[in-house]
C-alpha cells in the first residue's frame, strides 16, 4: 500500500467532511455535539488556514483514506494545540495508519510551536483511544478549552516535548 500523508487542499473538503460524518455514525455516538454536527466541518481547508494550526491527509491511488491535524482551540492552556477530526474510513483501520498520521501531526505540532496535544473522544472508539493510549496520551478528569464538541467524553493530553 503506496501512501501519500499531505496537507489539506482545497478539493479534500467533501471526502473529508464525508469520512468524518460517517465514522461519528458507525460508532453511533452522538451527532450533536461532536465534527458532525459542526458547520467547519465541511470546509476543513479554510478552517485549517488559521495560523497555528496544520491539517494533513492520507491519499492512497487518489482516494482519500482520512486525515487529522491539530488546531489552536479556544481556551486551551498555553503551548496546548488540539488534535482535531482525526478520522479514517474502514478500509484504511487497523494498517499502522493512523500511527503515522498522528507522529505527523504530532511533529509538525512540535514544530510550530506546542508543547502538548489535546483530544476529545468517545468510548465507543475503542481502537482509536487504544492507539492514543499506547502513543503516550494521559487520560483526563474533564475537558480543556472550548472546542464546542460538548458531547465527547474522553479527554485526553500527550506530552510532545520529548518526540
Amino acid at each position: 500500500m503506496e501512501i501519500l500523508i499531505r496537507e489539506i487542499q482545497s478539493g479534500d473538503n467533501a471526502a473529508l467532511a464525508g469520512i468524518i460524518r460517517k465514522g461519528i455514525e458507525e460508532f453511533g455516538v452522538p451527532l450533536e455535539g461532536t465534527a458532525h454536527s459542526d458547520p467547519t466541518t465541511d470546509d476543513l481547508f479554510t478552517l485549517f488556514k488559521t495560523p497555528g494550526s496544520g491539517y494533513f491527509v492520507a491519499v492512497e491511488n487518489g482516494v482519500i483514506l482520512g486525515g487529522g491535524g491539530f488546531y489552536p482551540t479556544e481556551g486551551l492552556p498555553a503551548g496546548c494545540a488540539e488534535l482535531v477530526r482525526f478520522f479514517l474510513s474502514p478500509a484504511a483501520r487497523g494498517k499502522g495508519l493512523g500511527v503515522k498520521l498522528l507522529e505527523n501531526a504530532s511533529e509538525a505540532a512540535r514544530k510550530a510551536g506546542y508543547t502538548s496535544f489535546y483530544l476529545e473522544s468517545f468510548p465507543e472508539m475503542t481502537k482509536a483511544v487504544a492507539m492514543y493510549e499506547k502513543n503516550g496520551f494521559q487520560y483526563l478528569p474533564a475537558a480543556l478549552g472550548n472546542s464546542g464538541h460538548h458531547a465527547c467524553t474522553i479527554w485526553m493530553l500527550k506530552d510532545l516535548t520529548s518526540l
